[in-house]
């Protein structure tokens, strides 16, 4: 199979390659990965008519500048980053060819902390684990297999271009508004009866702030402080989205990068789509908790994830 690529002038403060994620490896202490934003990654996928899992680019907070060296069909989706091709203004969520030459730049974002670049059958990479995600931490997939984030003159490839994509445009109900109240579903569970009814009250009535503490493996909320009346803990399993309350009573929503098995009491677990939202909130930026059932929240997501079947 032909073999193009992409070189990298300017990589921005963080930009890898994700795929759906790396599973069944937790017991070995290995994390999922995969893209932090859910919702973004797969519409950029889809644009080109990648299958589930195919790998893209992920690039936090922007900064991102690289050149092809064959022409090849992109998209971009998630928050506006003030994407320009060869100085023309791109908008997000389409799918668009960067020919030979062109110059693809991103600045940084005005909305949102996460965009994601896909290219047409997926960008190449060896797995580790069966997984391409890069998990930086874990010293774990990505493009060089080590869990490096891209840095300048890093090689992207990708296959044979030549396969016809049938051009796709966006529903609009499925375009996110990043400046819209951001609510978050969770399901409640674990040792949500052991909180405390006016810790129950303030955490489902209360806004919440995004803290500076936030990264791929967890976000920190700053708010009334919850109080839980258990002690010591066993360690248990984490997923995605668990919620954690250390003794400060501020809880901490686990990420994508985050560690396989934690001792604080949880107060529930963020859907995934969820997740996805609180992944794209700037530290500053007020949220809202608010409980959903388990049967509702995998209605949802099986809804969501059949649109790329």
């Amino acid at each position: 199979m032909a073999q193009g690529y992409l070189t990298i002038s300017r990589p921005g403060p963080l930009s890898t390659l994700q795929d759906g994620g790396r599973y069944g490896v937790r017991r070995l202490g290995v994390t999922q990965g995969g893209p932090a934003d859910l919702h973004a990654w797969a519409w950029a996928n889809w644009l080109l008519g990648n299958p589930w899992g195919a790998t893209a680019l992920e690039i936090t907070l922007g900064g991102l500048e690289l050149k092809a060296g064959q022409d090849c069909r992109l998209a971009l989706a998630g928050p506006d980053m003030q994407a320009t091709l060869d100085g023309r203004p791109l908008a997000p969520w389409q799918a668009f060819t960067l020919k030979a030459g062109q110059v693809l730049r991103l600045g940084m974002c005005r909305q949102g902390m996460r965009a994601y670049l896909a290219v047409a059958g997926g960008f190449f990479a060896e797995p580790v684990l069966g997984s391409r995600a890069c998990v930086v931490r874990d010293g774990l997939g990505g493009h060089q297999g080590d869990g490096s984030k891209l840095a300048a003159n890093d090689r992207l490839a990708f296959g044979d271009q030549d396969i016809p994509v049938p051009p796709r445009t966006l529903p609009l109900a499925t375009l996110p508004d990043y400046a819209a109240p951001v609510v978050l579903e969770l399901i409640p569970g674990a040792q949500i009866a052991a909180f405390t009814g006016q810790s129950l009250f303030q955490a489902f009535n209360r806004p919440w702030q995004v803290d500076s503490r936030a990264d791929r493996m967890g976000i920190r909320l700053q708010g009334p402080a919850l109080h839980c009346r258990l002690g010591a803990m066993v360690s248990e399993g984490i997923n995605l989205g668990a919620v954690q309350v250390p003794p400060d009573g501020q809880p901490i929503v686990l990420l994508n990068d985050r560690q396989t098995i934690g001792g604080y009491p949880r107060l529930g677990t963020l859907t995934p789509l969820a997740c996805s939202r609180l992944a794209q909130c700037p530290p500053g930026t007020e949220v809202r908790l608010r409980a959903v059932s388990q049967e509702r929240a995998l209605r949802d997501y099986c809804r969501f994830k059949a649109g790329f079947a």
